[in-house]
């Protein structure tokens, strides 16, 4: 009986996984060793980075919030109380984007906030 070889599966898991490390410097994406452990890496990153993502855009909502809420003489804490006892439900990326793009729209929430 003939010996089974696997270089045909083996060539292509290789070239797939060269191909996913295409642009790492150096060995790492020419090495197919290098290129595993590289890859291994930058996917933990990416999958670390895409939770971290999210927690820095919801840190820069809430300082351009801040900021234009200290414009309006009010804080961020006193605003967002007060929208949540007007029962106003708008998340922090428009109210964000309301304070640097529609200052007249945003000044009137601050009014709604502050009457609460």
């Amino acid at each position: 009986m003939a010996k089974i070889k696997h270089s045909v599966a083996t060539r292509r898991r290789k070239k797939r996984l060269l191909k996913k490390a295409k642009g790492f410097w150096g060995d790492r994406s020419k090495q197919f060793q290098q290129a595993k452990r590289a890859l291994m890496h930058a996917e933990v990153y990416a999958t670390r980075d895409r939770k971290v993502k999210k927690r820095e855009f919801r840190h820069l909502w809430v300082a351009r919030i801040n900021a234009a809420c200290r414009l309006e003489g009010t804080t961020y804490s006193k605003f967002i109380s007060g929208l949540k006892k007007a029962k106003v439900s708008i998340d922090r990326k428009m109210l964000a984007d309301l304070a640097v793009n529609d200052a007249k729209a945003f000044e009137k929430l601050v009014d709604i906030a502050q009457a609460k």
